[in-house]
């Protein structure tokens, strides 16, 4: 088995356990952790793609990532902020819950 088969049969386990998280569950924060499951599963083929490229020197694949661990930083502070802002209005994290974001 190639060890970039390896990484890749990783990163879709990753990101099926993140993809049933986001979709099963109730509760805000653990839907966010879905999605950050999912984010590290696309990280994970960023880097195997690089590592077992054509070009492992040129550090294209670390470049993404880098981007990627910013945009999923952004994404978190903003989604947190967002969560504890409908807890306080509606005292719940329930998204079935939360039916209207009229103020």
């Amino acid at each position: 088995m190639n060890p970039l088969t390896g990484y890749l049969l990783l990163a879709a386990l990753l990101f099926s356990i993140g993809l049933a998280g986001a979709l099963t569950r109730r509760n805000a924060i653990l839907v966010l952790i879905g999605i950050e499951l999912m984010l590290n599963a696309a990280n994970l083929n960023f880097i195997a793609f690089w590592r077992y490229g054509p070009n492992p020197e040129a550090l294209t694949g670390v470049m993404f990532v880098l981007f990627a661990i910013a945009i999923a930083a952004a994404e978190a502070a903003v989604g947190l902020a967002l969560i504890i802002s409908i807890y306080r209005h509606y005292k719940t994290t329930n998204v079935n819950d939360v039916n209207e974001l009229k103020g």
